[in-house]
Formats: structure tokens, sequence, C-alpha cells
């Protein structure tokens, strides 16, 4: 995310909501905004969240509507780091969202990163590695397939994908009217 987010301004993350607790040296308003359940309560009752869920059993995660259709107003990209769940509530509403499935080479591969990162328990790790198995199951619902085994490489596919999906003639509005309109100056 940060290496893409470098490469573009008009590419914006959203930070997303947390019940959880922060880990190591992440910061509040960078990489989570870390709230109570009763604020994260109050944010679903005011349909403030373009998805949300309740993750590992524990935790509660969501992406702002407020924040997206802002700077989609802007004609900026959110780039959202989200779970199966949350892209599959995503794709049910009426904004626009191309989803990219990002996985690293394999399992043994995710689980030293798991392990290296040094902030989750045994226990956490392999909950994780059970959910992420369970979530391959949805690569058929994604439009695009990257894999991380080296971060130049995933990150020039990620600026390729937008690129193109930049360039898909429904993004356009009216594209033959610019066009035909300097053909009769001439």
């Amino acid at each position: 995310m940060n290496e893409i987010l470098a490469k573009a301004d008009s590419i914006d993350y959203s930070v997303s909501y947390t019940t959880r607790a922060p880990r190591g040296t992440e910061q509040n308003g960078i990489h989570y905004h870390f709230v109570n359940e009763a604020e994260f309560e109050t944010r679903i009752a005011q349909g403030d969240f373009l998805e949300h869920a309740k993750v590992f059993g524990h935790s509660w995660y969501g992406t702002s509507i407020s924040f997206t259709q802002s700077r989609l107003s802007l004609g900026h990209h959110v780039i959202m780091d989200i779970d199966v769940q949350g892209a599959a509530q995503i794709s049910a509403t009426k904004v626009p969202l191309v989803k990219i499935f990002i996985i690293p080479p394999s399992m043994d591969v995710l689980k030293d990163r798991l392990i290296k990162r040094g902030t989750d328990s045994e226990e956490a790790i392999q909950r994780r590695l059970n959910t992420a198995e369970k979530e391959l199951d949805c690569i058929p619902d994604y439009d695009y397939l990257v894999i991380n085994d080296d971060l130049d490489h995933a990150v020039s596919d990620v600026m390729a994908i937008i690129k193109a999906e930049e360039n898909r003639v429904c993004r356009y509005h009216n594209p033959m009217q610019g066009f035909l309109q300097q053909e009769k100056k001439t």
C-alpha cells in the first residue's frame, strides 16, 4: 500500500475503523482509526460504513462511506485493505469497485511473514492461516489476482491494473464529443 500511495497523487488510502487495540507502533488515524465498541456501533447506526464486519470473532473493522465518497467525488481512487467479507458488502452497493485479490506465493510464505511481523500469538497466526485458506475460495469473485512474491513486481502489477481501469471506455463521459468537435474546427 505504501509503495502504491507513493507513486500517485490521485490514490488515497482508506484508513479503516477498528475496535482492536493498536499493535506495535501503529498510530491512530494513520494505520487505523482506533475506536471503542460503542463508537463503532454508533457509526453503524448512523450508516457511516460502506462495509463493516467482526473479524476473527472479536474485533470490528469498517470503511467510512463519507471518506470514500469525498475522495471519489474529487476523481481520486480509493484503495482499501479489506477482507473478503468487506469486499462482498461493497460489491452489493452502487459504489464503483475494482477488486484485486493479493496473496503471497504460498501458505508457507504467509506463515513466515506473520511470524516475522511479531505481533500475533501462535494461536492467532494459526487462525489467520485457516481464514486465509478459506478466503482463497473467493478468488473467482475478484477482478484481478496479484501474487505478492516480489514487492516491486506486485506494485507494478497493481499500478498497471489501476491504469487499465482508468482507460475503460465506460469511465469516459461522451468520449466522441470532444473528438468530433475538434474535427469541425479544422
